[in-house]
């Protein structure tokens, strides 16, 4: 993996920049985040006007971030690593570059969604889905498991991202659950059932509810943004597996990296990203699940305590690198 991540730090364009509440670097926390200037950048924003902190950051996709991570080493002006998935947190955690955190910051979130040597903590919560199109087919017509549409039934009415890192997690997911010769078959199974690939998840759900396709393995979100902007008359709901590798619930997670000069201001973003205002937002604005206790799930979800992802420790989807490797091999991606 670490190889893998230092190639990706070669492809980080140089012209990324940072983006800051001031231009005054004193005093500043810098966070390397994966996460969207347009999704978090109203918290950040929010935790400088609550704090007085200033915030400065550098925006990226997350494997690239944790590339720059790895080859900046000790040298790294990172406080704070906000990832988008918890394998790159676990390939960070795995070559010593994140700090312990507190007790009382651990408290507040389950031990599933948290590194158990107490080194990151997971802040949202997406679950992986099967969308499908309302006007071709009914909940009860779907597989309770993905290994399913394999199935000759579904040839010519699937759509998948292999493109998107959630869609690689949840193949390492299928890895470390049934082994590289299952996940390749499923890989080969699905790919002799002529399926449409799409760039994004977003364009996915939108095939689906188009009737390009009928069905899509998508992050469960996407579907509320559509709800939210063109109402119930949305072709395409969420379809919920029920346990294995399609039902898993990743994170988006955030660490303080090791050797920070503003620990403490990185201690108290981290908290105000479990406070119950920065959980709503996820909540409500995202659609995303809220991981810090006593905050709900947004309308429409099953309550996280329902769902029933794999028995997998999230850090353990670090392996990008065989994944992919996978994937080629297997024709899906080039």
């Amino acid at each position: 993996m670490r190889r893998l991540l230092v190639l990706l730090a070669a492809s980080v364009v140089a012209g990324v920049a940072f983006s800051a509440c001031s231009g005054d670097d004193a005093g500043t926390l810098t966070i390397y985040s994966g996460r969207t200037e347009e999704l978090v950048q109203p918290l950040l924003e929010q935790f400088s006007d609550e704090t007085g902190i200033k915030i400065r950051v550098r925006y990226g996709e997350t494997a690239e971030l944790a590339a720059t991570i790895l080859e900046e080493g000790d040298n790294s002006p990172a406080d704070v690593f906000f990832a988008q998935d918890a394998g790159a947190l676990g390939a960070i955690d795995a070559e010593g570059r994140l700090a312990p955190l507190d007790q009382t910051i651990l408290d507040l979130v389950p031990a599933g969604f948290r590194l158990l040597d107490i080194c990151w903590e997971g802040i949202s919560g997406r679950s992986r889905v099967v969308v499908y199109n309302t006007d071709r087919l009914s909940e009860d017509e779907l597989p309770d498991n993905i290994e399913a549409f394999t199935a000759e039934e579904w040839k010519g009415r699937i759509g998948w991202v292999p493109t998107n890192g959630s869609f690689q997690s949840f193949v390492t997911a299928f890895r470390l659950l049934e082994g590289d010769d299952a996940a390749g078959a499923w890989l080969e199974g699905i790919k002799d059932n002529d399926p449409e690939a799409f760039p994004n998840n977003a364009a996915a759900v939108e095939g689906v509810a188009r009737g390009d396709v009928d069905v899509a393995f998508v992050n469960h979100y996407y579907l509320f943004r559509f709800l939210a902007e063109q109402g119930e008359s949305f072709a395409a709901r969420n379809h919920f597996l029920s346990g294995g590798a399609g039902a898993l619930v990743n994170v988006a997670g955030a660490a303080i990296i090791e050797g920070s000069d503003s620990a403490a201001d990185a201690q108290r973003f981290l908290e105000f990203m479990l406070s119950a205002d920065a959980q709503r937002y996820f909540a409500e604005e995202t659609f995303e699940y809220p991981l810090a206790a006593g905050v709900e799930a947004g309308a429409g979800l099953p309550p996280l305590s329902e769902l029933r992802p794999p028995q997998i420790e999230l850090t353990d989807l670090a392996d990008l690198e065989g994944t992919q490797k996978l994937l080629r091999d297997t024709g899906v991606i080039p």
